[in-house]
């Protein structure tokens, strides 16, 4: 996983993004569609229309960054195009990158003691 620092901001691209574009073009999308400095070193997330891969763009302060994660089965999950924008914490990001999906965590109750 990307080792995401906790003041890091993560910004979702909602809706579907042509998986052939590049730096410049994902720069240019998190500049026009998502009003985000893309050198300001936030997270810029975007998803491919089948759903199963994603590219991560960010700055480190010399140059771009780009990853690209491709799941073997699956989907990555990922708000509606109506909702424009979503912003992610750390915690949430490292979930979409494992394929879980960060709205709806399944969480389990603690174990209960027997006296």
């Amino acid at each position: 996983m990307i080792g995401v620092g906790n003041g890091v901001r993560v910004y979702l691209a909602c809706g579907v993004t042509d998986m052939r574009k590049g730096i410049s073009g994902l720069a240019a999308l998190a500049q026009d569609r998502l009003r985000q400095d893309p050198t300001s070193g936030a997270l810029f997330v975007f998803r491919g229309r089948r759903g199963d891969r994603i590219k991560l763009l960010t700055w480190d302060g010399q140059g771009f960054c780009l990853y690209y994660k491709v799941l073997e089965t699956g989907r990555f999950p990922w708000p509606s195009p109506a909702d424009g924008v979503a912003r992610l914490t750390a915690a949430q990001m490292a979930m979409l990158w494992e394929g879980i999906d960060w709205r709806r965590p399944s969480w389990s109750a603690p174990p209960s003691r027997v006296a």
